[in-house]
């Protein structure tokens, strides 16, 4: 199907051209990935590298007609949902999905889940967890293997969140694989970042570690009905009330697998939501996420182009330094002056 065309029924959100379009933005860069390694391990590329420039070159159509299509009178909320394994990100993300219907809105999805270091698969458990919502026509679900990818996301997220706007999403849940203390990448994605925790995950001195609770914009003690609970709040609020911010986060409770909390916890979005707007916070949010992807996107390209050199180059200033001809910093900038 032409690229045009595709953008276009996505644009009436049919399922079929959402799913084709971000599966183009997902082969596009896994051929890229695979050129550049192909070209590291100095072994002729010429498929890799055609197939890679290819798959480039129908992805930045798709993403052009995206851009100049006519920006949406509101953009999607974009809500991202990060935590431990095993604290309930997905049967959270399934009560949000409920909630929202209830209102009317039509729901985005993208699950992204681990991927193997051996073998690159991955399990999509998040498929699993949602079935309920299957059949709905007004949600669509993505699962996404992280493919290597730090952060506890995919590197193709931020190009599928435009593509599920484009498709009319009033609202994009994005759930992250379980992460530790520093994989808070969805931070720099989202509008609002909802935390979850659970009793019995960890005392106070693990949550408080850097990175997971610093993201908070909502905090979300999930399997309430279990022991522990009260003092899991307490210690949270503790921690809250120790840094002084314009917001704080608010501390739900809820017990996602039966849809305890849900109203709760839509109240805590929808007052950040207004936060957001009120204070501009929404717009700088949103042009960081813009100014992020450029980035991201320019770095990708400059490692394609670093890597079709580091065969030879990159061995012969090597050498050069073992024998005591250069420094290692001489030798970077004369790889950089290459890229020019």
């Amino acid at each position: 199907m032409d690229v045009r065309e595709l953008v276009g029924q996505a644009r009436q959100g049919r399922p079929r051209a959402v799913a084709r379009l971000i599966s183009l933005v997902e082969n596009a860069v896994e051929n890229a990935e695979n050129a550049a390694q192909t070209a590291q391990a100095g072994v002729s590329a010429g498929g890799d590298r055609a197939a890679s420039a290819a798959a480039s070159r129908a992805l930045r159509e798709a993403m052009a007609e995206l851009a100049t299509g006519g920006a949406r009178p509101r953009p999607a909320r974009v809500i991202g949902l990060t935590g431990s394994p095993g604290v309930g990100k997905s049967t959270s993300t399934g009560m949000l999905i409920r909630a929202f219907r209830r209102r009317g809105s039509t729901v985005g999805v993208l699950a992204v889940d681990p991927s193997s270091p051996f073998t690159g698969g991955a399990l999509l458990g998040d498929r699993v967890r949602m079935q309920d919502h299957a059949t709905d026509p007004g949600v669509f679900i993505r699962s996404m293997s992280s493919r290597g990818h730090l952060g506890g996301l995919a590197w193709a997220t931020p190009q599928a969140l435009r593509v599920l706007e484009a498709a009319g999403c009033d609202v994009i849940l994005v759930e992250t694989v379980g992460v530790g203390q520093a994989e808070v990448e969805i931070a720099r994605l989202a509008d609002t970042t909802v935390v979850i925790l659970a009793p019995g995950m960890g005392d106070g001195v693990q949550a408080a570690k850097a990175g997971i609770l610093e993201v908070a914009d909502v905090l979300v003690v999930n399997k309430a009905d279990r022991d522990g609970v009260q003092t899991t709040v307490r210690e949270l609020r503790n921690m809250t009330g120790l840094v002084e911010t314009p917001w704080r986060p608010p501390i739900v409770m809820t017990v996602a697998s039966k849809g305890e909390g849900a109203d709760d916890l839509l109240a805590a979005l929808d007052k950040h939501q207004a936060y957001l707007e009120e204070s501009g916070e929404a717009r700088r949010r949103r042009l960081a996420r813009a100014r992020d992807e450029i980035e991201a996107i320019a770095l990708a390209q400059l490692r394609s182009r670093f890597a079709v050199l580091h065969g030879d180059r990159l061995d012969a200033l090597a050498e050069r330094l073992l024998g005591a001809e250069t420094d290692p910093y001489a030798a970077a900038d004369d790889l950089i002056a290459a890229l020019r």
